[in-house]
């Protein structure tokens, strides 16, 4: 042990004390290092993160779904949900009333609104201030009187506001307004989605692998200087033991270094957590907060890799005092284990295969285990594919053959730094591949992106509701063409539950092949029910009402699209009644439907059509079709998923500019030798690219091979059948090479200043 610890020190000294080239290479390598971290530590806050805005989200619950419901007291609040969309951003909206002097208070808040008072978040003041809000404001006119607390809120680019409410009155069993007596009961408990499940445990596993490959590169900078300076000090004595340790001592410094540069890095980016929105998801700082135990296995594993891989990187290379075996001709890499690794993957993955969705979710780590090997195999067998092909590869041009002669005698260094990329993308590809799969099951939404649909209350007189709201939307700014389907009515007829849609004849016959009819005439749709007259039904779970035996039954739906405006019914009602069949009958709101055609003059034409129905009816729902709308956690995991994967493609870009800059560095002399012997500065950029760009080329024909494989194998898991979103796929490979692309470019000041004739000199 003392030994090791002297070797240690005496190599940490080395680093420190060894010239500019050895600081440069422990601050380059540091750097790597530190991007590495900084991330890791970002994922390590993840759970952090995710139970704080769930823990907030929980708190403001306003649903009561166990226990009696409460009855109005001194200590009740009305609550009428009002959310709303303003362009493509989320807004939460609640109406609120106290029905005593002491009914509870959101959190966020000091005290409840009075009437007409309008608490916002802060992201939502500053919209509704700025000229970008304008249109909102229009549904939100009240004056301002407070802003909503970070307790209230899930996140600080969260737009919600509270208003309260005189005229708010509790409507029956229709939902919309609810009687609590307290915020924080979650909206009941339900089993967790197996699919997403095994979902989020991909997403985790793909994207912290690639930080993990970048890490043990960024650890291995500065290869072939530092067998330079074993081999010096095999001259002066030193055996291949202490040489080794004396490395790992140098890897060592480089990491404690990025280490704590990672920890300061990692708490700027937390600092500024709050002004980023990724995809909509947005924390605040006090969130980003990494668990006790994933910071401690970062802040260990990150010095022990450093350690481990230099000393398996040296396993290879002989270094005797008069040089080191790897400036000659590597010998040829082995291919069985690194085909093993992927092989044993497959291997944890095949039991999951064509089970229950269930029971592969609830064998994390055998997924997670598999998926691993599936990616680390991809970063394994890169070095040999590349070795492979560039031994293959025909002459060319000058820097053609720069480029090739160079990975041909040391390939490896290359091939690592593009490592990253190839596991990012195998994983992204695999993940869209499985999100493409699953998403009809978590995704709503149709049409051509023209039309929008409507859903108002109304308390009024049967077929009143039906008339405002056209009169308005014909009115309306935005609007090029609307039809009013009429007035929806639930109906009982004993165990089933049937609608009764309410509606003018001339509506009525857009939606069924009716000749005939007058005002109180009822039809029947024989295509989509078995009623008929003489039915009995309870209209709203209480009126009784007969379907007159003079109705006339329909033999089918129509439901065609209207000539005039595009609108289109796809949903059938069994019974179609006139306003004069129900006149009189205590009914309470019922909803009214419609869809709008929206004019073709930007994309504002729906937040006018917004305003238009928020004037008739705050508790309206305004729905663009053609957008599409997402499960709440199927949405969320695809936020975490862009999210990490722009963090991932960040983290990329910085290590790969860093592993060309410190490539550039250790082949200065070399360059600007053929610099000074008349070669081009254009040939050499040109063979910079050349040698990024081949092993990319072969790394990401490997990934999108691996992904696609390891996608088609994940959407057998959960049931569905294999199909590729090959423009998606091509997308990241070109995502991937433009950052190739991108790093290279960014590296060409560097080689103007690496060819220069001061680089002929060394000491």
């Amino acid at each position: 042990m003392s030994a090791w610890l002297r070797d240690l020190a005496l190599g940490a000294r080395l680093a420190r004390s060894g010239g500019r080239g050895a600081r440069s290479r422990v601050v380059l390598t540091a750097i790597g290092v530190a991007l590495g971290v900084a991330l890791l530590l970002v994922a390590a806050s993840l759970p952090h993160m995710l139970a704080a805005r769930d823990a907030r989200t929980d708190a403001r619950s306003d649903l009561q779904l166990s226990g009696p419901p409460p009855v109005a007291g001194v200590g009740t609040l009305l609550v009428a949900d009002v959310n709303d969309r303003f362009r493509a951003d989320d807004v939460r909206g609640r109406l609120l009333r106290a029905e005593g002097p002491v009914a509870p208070i959101p959190p966020g808040l000091e005290r409840l609104p009075a009437a007409g008072e309008l608490f916002v978040s802060p992201a939502l003041a500053e919209l509704l201030r700025s000229e970008e809000g304008a249109l909102l404001r229009e549904r939100l006119p009240q004056p301002i009187a407070g802003t909503i607390g970070d307790a209230g809120l899930a996140g600080p680019a969260e737009l919600a506001w509270y208003r309260g409410s005189d005229d708010l009155r509790l409507r029956a069993d229709d939902g919309t307004v609810r009687r609590i007596d307290r915020f924080g009961e979650p909206g009941g408990s339900t089993a967790p989605d197996p699919v997403m499940q095994l979902l989020a445990v991909v997403v985790l596993t793909a994207l912290l692998l690639p930080v993990a490959v970048f890490v043990a590169t960024a650890a291995r900078f500065g290869g072939e200087a530092r067998d330079r300076r074993l081999a010096a000090l095999r001259l002066l004595g030193a055996d291949m033991a202490m040489a080794r340790r004396i490395a790992a001592g140098e890897a060592l410094v480089s990491a404690l270094l990025g280490l704590l540069l990672g920890a300061l890095l990692f708490l700027g980016v937390r600092r500024l957590a709050g002004e980023v929105t990724l995809f909509g998801l947005s924390v605040y700082p006090g969130d980003v907060t990494p668990s006790a135990g994933l910071a401690l296995a970062v802040a260990l594993g990150v010095p022990t890799a450093a350690v481990l891989l230099t000393l398996a990187a040296l396993r290879g290379v002989v270094v005797d005092p008069l040089g080191a075996v790897r400036r000659a001709r590597p010998r040829r890499r082995r291919v069985w284990w690194r085909l093993a690794l992927p092989l044993l993957g497959v291997l944890l993955l095949l039991p999951l295969i064509g089970g229950d969705t269930r029971s592969a979710a609830e064998h994390e780590l055998q997924l997670a285990a598999g998926v691993v090997l599936v990616l680390v195999g991809v970063a394994a067998l890169l070095p040999w594919l590349v070795e492979a092909a560039v031994h293959r590869l025909p002459g060319g041009g000058v820097a053609w053959q720069l480029a090739t002669r160079r990975l041909q005698l040391d390939s490896g260094a290359s091939a690592r730094v593009v490592s990253g990329i190839a596991v990012a993308v195998a994983g992204a590809v695999a993940l869209q591949t499985t999100f493409s799969g699953v998403e009809n099951g978590y995704v709503s939404g149709s049409g051509d992106g023209r039309t929008a649909d409507v859903w108002a209350h109304d308390d009024g007189r049967p077929g009143a509701g039906a008339q405002r709201l056209a009169a308005a939307l014909q009115g309306s700014d935005g609007v090029r063409g609307a039809v009013v389907a009429g007035e929806q009515i639930e109906a009982g007829h004993g165990d089933t539950t049937e609608y009764v849609r309410v509606a003018d004849c001339a509506t009525l016959r857009r939606v069924a092949p009716i000749d005939r009819c007058a005002d109180g005439d009822v039809f029947v749709v024989g295509e989509v029910t078995s009623l008929r007259p003489g039915a009995r039904l309870r209209l709203d779970g209480g009126t009784s009402w007969t379907i007159p035996r003079d109705a006339r039954v329909l033999q089918r739906w129509r439901g065609s699209p209207d000539p005039d405006d595009g609108a289109s019914y796809s949903i059938p009602d069994p019974v179609l009644a006139t306003p004069g069949a129900l006149a009189g009958l205590p009914l309470r709101p019922r909803t009214t439907l419609a869809t709008v055609t929206l004019a073709d003059d930007g994309r504002d034409a729906i937040e006018h059509v917004r305003n238009t129905v928020a004037r008739l009816d705050e508790t309206a729902t305004v729905a663009m079709l053609g957008g599409r709308s997402y499960d709440r956690e199927y949405a969320n995991l695809r936020r975490a998923l862009f999210a990490g994967a722009v963090a991932v493609l960040t983290l990329i870009g910085a290590s790969m500019l860093v592993g060309a800059l410190e490539q550039l560095r250790e082949r200065r002399r070399p360059l600007a030798v053929l610099a000074a012997f008349g070669t081009p500065r254009g040939a050499l950029a040109r063979a910079l690219l050349w040698q990024t760009a081949i092993p990319v080329a072969l790394g990401l024909a490997l990934a999108v091979a691996a992904g696609a494989g390891l996608g088609a194998a994940l959407l057998r898991m959960v049931g569905e059948p294999v199909g590729f979103d090959l423009a998606s796929i091509a997308g990241l490979a070109a995502t991937g090479a433009a950052v190739v692309l991108l790093v290279t470019l960014a590296t060409l000041p560097a080689l103007r200043r690496t060819v220069r004739p001061e680089g002929l000199r060394a000491e």
